[in-house]
């Protein structure tokens, strides 16, 4: 596996070579016991352009979804100095992943089973994993390679924006599920992050997923105006998956509610999502004949 050395940088060519030799598509198919579906795991990066969406939550949740249909999930937290997985769960803080970048634990003993799935959880303000932050992208997709014959799903809890780390990750993993609030600033940068995805990386897929949402009417004219704007401005197709519901209650008391699933309508969101990306229905933009006032985005 690969360790972490300072001074390991990659350049934007290198970076991209070095995308193309991990190719892992041409990888011999094994199976693993355990497992529902044999195979190298499919590998999603819950993304978004702006913070504060509700990432690391819904990728706990379809975790947990999966988990409970039988499938082999590992959460992998890649904000991984300032971690939210293990709070929002209410286990406690560890510094696993800095044991395993530095090969003092093996990859079993950092990580943590829970509701069904496992998590590999980030730390909180390591000073040591903050001197040896430089090409950590690297790291996690060679965790991706070493484990991929293990699990049948592997979330990549990504952090937001358009960081050389994040776009990295997104490009390497198969699927990326875009999630946006209907915040005009949230739909731009998830917009932003989708264009340089496919102008520099050559991703030509993403998935949306629609956050705190309001109505149907609202939903419907986020995706409206967000799929408009990417099949006319971007070679990439926009696959929605679908929407979860806003509470108006604490980002805590939310949590609370959608990890113990008390709430059967928010649980049903996402066993939508969860069942709509499929080998058979793997999410699709409709038209959309009725919709509100559109909101436009400022696109260059």
């Amino acid at each position: 596996m690969f360790r972490l050395k300072i001074g390991d940088r990659m350049s934007t060519k290198s970076a991209a070579q070095w995308l193309v030799g991990q190719n892992r598509f041409e990888k011999k198919k094994t199976s693993t016991s355990g497992r529902k579906n044999f195979g190298s795991a499919k590998t999603i990066s819950i993304t978004s352009g702006k913070g504060g969406v509700g990432k690391t939550s819904i990728s706990l949740k379809i975790a947990k979804v999966l988990a409970q249909k039988g499938y082999k999930t590992l959460v992998i937290d890649c904000d991984y100095n300032l971690s939210n997985t293990a709070v929002k769960l209410g286990l406690p803080l560890t510094d696993n992943f800095y044991s395993l970048l530095s090969a003092q634990k093996s990859f079993d003993e950092c990580l943590i089973k829970h509701d069904g799935y496992y998590l590999l959880s980030g730390c909180n303000g390591s000073i040591d994993l903050l001197n040896d932050s430089i090409g950590i992208e690297k790291f996690i997709i060679d965790i991706l390679v070493s484990h991929e014959n293990e699990f049948d799903y592997i979330l990549l809890d990504s952090p937001a924006g358009i960081g050389r780390e994040n776009l990295t990750l997104n490009a390497y993993s198969d699927h990326r599920f875009v999630v946006v609030t209907p915040d005009r600033s949230s739909l731009t940068d998830s917009y932003s992050l989708m264009k340089i995805l496919s102008t520099k990386y050559g991703v030509s897929e993403n998935h949306l997923i629609v956050n705190k949402i309001s109505s149907q009417k609202q939903y419907k004219r986020i995706i409206k105006t967000l799929g408009d704007t990417v099949d006319k401005f971007l070679n990439t197709r926009l696959k929605v998956l679908g929407g979860i519901d806003r509470k108006d209650i604490s980002v805590d008391q939310f949590d609370k509610i959608l990890f113990g699933g008390e709430d059967f309508s928010l649980h049903q969101n996402f066993i939508n999502v969860v069942e709509m990306f499929s080998e058979e229905n793997v999410g699709t933009l409709l038209p959309i004949s009725e919709h509100g006032q559109e909101v436009h985005l400022n696109v260059c």
